[in-house]
């Protein structure tokens, strides 16, 4: 159910007025056009959840040119890396590639609904292949060996786009563990000097304390989680804990497009001669529009199938790739701005995830089952799918969402493995015990356990009501 803050609604034809500007647009105008929704009119409640999802299917699908704001400006000589400063490849003027800069709309790179099928099936929000990979702020690409490492060294990050089906399940999980912890948090300090269970939603982030003699709280039991107890399940690394944080740092490293949001109104930030190039109710709408794209599902639950999930279950999977969590309510809450340790301030907008497209099942509690395959947690992987970017989490990664794995190759974090096999087989560190179980399974029962996996599959004709 869609509960805007006011129930005024304006009525207007979806995709039609949507799309409108790409049809008129023409090599000298903004592929946006003049039409643009504003926050304050989301705020009022005078675009239905439709209407909004459609304004966030035109942003999403828009390749951008240099009119709309598309790239950076002059090269900053004091930052050369970061977005609105960048060089272009070659001095193009346009595009960089091995720092961003690489695509001019988010569906050139989400638009895989499934691999497993020759030619690929299309899906608006899918995954990318590996040509579609982000290379994060290399400094060193050592591509002939020079160092004669016997590999092209690299130093950045090699980062293989996921898909965004069900994403907003996962915000919703990730926003009521944070309220949680939070809640853990304020008790551990009433409470000095005691171990404070960190278990929310059946998932455990260690323990906390706080010290009476030094008045501070000890980390040092904290598992999986930045020491500020938000869960931020997007991004490889868990950077982000909402889509829209995602969806802003990708305009930006992407695309080169600065929201307003963080530059301010009416300002140049990039100096590129283009301001107010994303309104902040255009990443609002782009937010709904990701978020309430269908889940990924379980077809053909056939008893091949279950024995699989039990060997999935007995190899030790499922200790990390937890086969669901269960929200406590049902409505995804938008905020503007977000306050990431405060999900529920600054409302002006939500959805029921089991009455939007989204369409998740009710539990019998009236929350959400989220069939993700996740425990939303930063593990250990071991040195064997180790980045080289000279961070302390170059190893760690937040468990991955099996959700749709039947359809998403190639697979891990940058891509590596082309077969769910060689998936498993790479895992080390925290996983090394279930990846041994695995490796020694008689062959009928890895066959089983993969016909399991094979059955995880991604939603069929997703965003259908919006398209043409």
């Amino acid at each position: 159910m869609f509960h805007p803050r006011s129930l005024a609604l304006a009525s207007f034809p979806l995709l039609a007025a949507a799309l409108a500007p790409l049809a008129a647009a023409q090599d000298d105008a903004p592929m946006l056009g003049n039409q643009r929704m504003t926050q304050t009119d989301m705020q009022n409640g005078l675009h239905t959840l439709d209407e909004v999802r459609a304004e966030g299917l035109k942003i999403f699908a828009t390749p951008f040119n240099r009119l709309d704001g598309y790239g950076d400006g002059p090269m900053n000589a004091l930052d050369t890396t970061s977005p609105g400063g960048r060089p272009s490849l070659q001095n193009n003027g346009t595009f960089l590639r091995v720092n961003g800069l690489d695509a001019q709309s988010c569906m050139e790179c989400h638009s895989v609904g499934s691999s497993a099928t020759i030619p690929f099936t299309f899906a608006v929000g899918g995954v990318g292949g590996a040509n579609n990979n982000a290379i994060f702020q290399p400094k060193n690409i050592d591509v002939d060996d020079e160092a004669g490492s016997g590999f092209a060294a690299f130093d950045g990050r090699f980062i293989n786009p996921p898909f965004l089906f069900g994403s907003g399940g996962v915000e919703l999980l990730a926003a009521e563990m944070t309220l949680e912890l939070q809640r853990f948090k304020v008790a551990a300090q009433n409470v000095p000097d005691v171990d404070f269970d960190l278990t929310t939603h059946g998932v455990s982030f260690g323990t906390l304390r706080f010290d009476s003699a030094s008045s501070a709280f000890d980390y040092s039991g904290v598992e999986g989680i930045d020491n500020d107890l938000v869960v931020r399940p997007f991004g490889r690394k868990g950077e982000f804990a909402t889509v829209r944080a995602f969806d802003v740092g990708a305009l930006e490293f992407h695309m080169g497009m600065q929201p307003v949001e963080s530059v301010g109104a009416g300002v140049d930030g990039d100096q590129d001669g283009v301001v107010d190039e994303i309104l902040i109710g255009e990443v609002s709408a782009l937010h709904v529009f990701n978020t309430n794209l269908e889940r990924p599902e379980i077809r053909d639950w056939d008893t091949p199938a279950r024995n699989g999930y039990m060997r999935f279950v007995t190899a030790g999977c499922a200790d990390c790739h937890r086969p669901s969590l269960e929200s406590r309510t049902r409505d995804l809450i938008y905020r503007y701005p977000e306050v990431e340790s405060n999900p529920l301030a600054n409302e002006f907008m939500r959805s029921d995830l089991s009455t939007s497209p989204a369409g998740f099942e009710r539990s019998a509690s009236g929350g959400l089952i989220v069939r993700l395959y996740s425990d939303l947690k930063r593990h250990d992987m071991g040195p064997g799918l180790a980045e080289s970017f000279g961070s302390t989490l170059d190893s760690h990664f937040v468990t991955a969402r099996l959700w749709g794995i039947a359809d998403t190759a190639p697979y891990l974090h940058d891509g590596r493995a082309t077969t769910l096999t060689d998936a498993i087989l790479m895992h080390g560190g925290e996983a090394q015990t279930a990846r041994d179980n695995f490796a020694q399974l008689a062959p009928a029962e890895r066959t089983e356990l993969l016909t399991f996996l094979k059955r995880l599959r991604t939603p069929q004709n997703p965003a259908a009501d919006l398209l043409p």
